[in-house]
């Protein structure tokens, strides 16, 4: 599209805006805006049937005022250094808007997957931890990586394996990936983190009256129409929360092709029909686009429109049809900076991908703390609070002369599990952060978005202005 500059500089048009409003030296803003290094690795890959192929890959390190610097790698036929320094931008922006304490990076390895074989791609996997260890690229307190697109739990523990070989006995190697299986080290809910953070940032919204009747929508997720673009591990948890709370999915949009159905599609049963060989198209629907068409599917009538899977896929020639009245960005820059602009113009809430999609970095750090503190979330505490409820109930019984049922020490005299705890801790994080960057837009009377770099460049600003760099 015409309207697509460099991604980098689509995130700096973002940036702008908000630093126009603040008051800071421009040493300072450039100074935060800028890409510390991009590291560009070439290794030679032997494919299974003995040609050599040349495997281009990247490790942007955006900013170090925090470290260790944090952010997946993806596996991605389009990736390329801009796409990746655009990316370590968004990390440092939405790490240092949840207050966690890294700066932002981004890695990717320029392939299509599907492609490769598990051989082959356990290969350059392992070539590519290999090539950012010598540069000291990684390492628990340097550069932490973790899951992005087309990566999952294989392939970071191929990466982790690799490092934890070369780390000569480092006690606390574990720390330097996050998004391991939890037999290695990883965290129960990591899997879910990112579309569980955009259910619980959505369900804040629409519980906001004063935004509902802004919209002319109902409070509440129950009845709430929404269209997902893209059905990996974002999309599909985001909607399957959604859907558990009231909503409902009437519109896929994927690769080959968009289903619409008005009333609802079981996101189980579009994923298993996909995961056997068929397609989106093949199953019931009122409305089906296909694969040359299908973004046309972003326009459908609904509610809630959450794009997941690339950049840049809301853009000037989309955005006056968007018929959405929410726009809940799952995907990192979903939304063209000129498309954002016409869409606040038309009154759409725009739901910011530096806040709605921070659910996988909140729960990787909690990774990451796991791997320092050598010991799983609840270990010490769970059954100890099981035994205070049970001690509660028992006391209250005496009091009252009655016994309760045993469903109710079920409910009561039970301690939170890891999972719980990883999951109260990201609520908590998403809930904190939204009335965060909602309080900053009623108080600069602006969007969400720009609301989100401003208190991002704020907490940056912060922690240069307290290392002595900038006065």
């Amino acid at each position: 599209m015409s309207d697509h500059p460099p991604f980098f500089a689509q995130v700096n048009r973002y940036f702008d805006r908000a630093a126009e409003i603040l008051d800071y030296p421009q040493g300072l803003l450039e100074q935060i805006k800028a890409c510390n290094a991009v590291y560009h690795l070439s290794f030679p890959l032997k494919r299974d049937d003995g040609t050599i192929e040349v495997i281009h890959g990247w490790r942007a390190h955006h900013s170090q005022h925090r470290l260790p610097v944090k952010g997946g790698f993806r596996l991605a036929e389009q990736a390329s250094e801009d796409e990746v320094t655009a990316l370590a931008a968004l990390m440092t922006y939405k790490c240092a808007l949840v207050n966690l304490p890294y700066g932002g990076a981004k890695g990717a390895i320029r392939i299509e997957k599907s492609d490769y074989s598990e051989a082959e791609l356990e290969r350059i996997i392992r070539r590519y931890t290999f090539e950012l260890v010598r540069r000291n690229c990684i390492g628990p307190g340097v550069d932490v990586p973790g899951p992005d697109m087309g990566v999952g739990q294989q392939e970071i523990a191929w990466m982790h394996d690799t490092y934890l070989a070369l780390s000569d006995g480092e006690v606390n190697a574990p720390g330097a990936v996050t998004g391991k299986p939890v037999s290695q080290g990883g965290v129960r809910g990591r899997v879910e983190a990112t579309g569980r953070g955009v259910y619980f940032g959505t369900r804040e919204a629409v519980a906001q009256p004063e935004l509902m009747k802004q919209l002319d929508l109902p409070l509440g997720l129950e009845g709430k129409r929404i269209v997902i673009q893209g059905l990996g591990n974002v999309g599909y948890h985001a909607g399957k929360f959604l859907a558990e709370d009231g909503a409902v999915i009437v519109g896929v949009v994927e690769r080959e092709g968009a289903l619409y159905n008005p009333r609802g599609l079981d996101l189980d049963e579009i994923r298993a029909h996909r995961a056997e060989g068929g397609s989106l198209l093949e199953l019931e629907g009122s409305e089906r686009l296909g694969s040359s068409e299908g973004a046309a599917g972003l326009e459908w009538d609904c509610d809630i429109l959450i794009p997941a899977a690339i950049e840049n896929v809301i853009h000037t020639g989309n955005a006056p049809r968007i018929q959405a009245r929410i726009i809940a960005e799952g995907a990192n820059g979903p939304t063209t900076a000129d498309a954002s602009q016409i869409l606040t113009e038309r009154g759409v809430l725009q739901i910011p991908d530096l806040y709605l999609n921070a659910g996988g970095v909140t729960v990787s750090y909690f990774e990451w703390i796991k791997a320092h503190s050598h010991m799983r979330f609840g270990r010490m505490e769970r059954r100890f609070r099981a035994m205070a409820g049970e001690r509660m109930l028992s006391e209250v019984e005496g009091l009252v002369g009655k016994s309760f049922p045993s469903e109710a020490y079920n409910r009561v005299a039970v301690g939170a599990s890891e999972e719980d705890l990883v999951n109260s801790g990201l609520e908590e994080t998403m809930i904190e952060g939204f009335h965060e960057i909602r309080a900053t837009a009623l108080e600069r009377t602006v969007d969400l978005r720009t609301a989100a770099f401003i208190n991002s460049i704020q907490k940056v600003a912060l922690a240069y202005q307290e290392r002595g760099i900038f006065p």
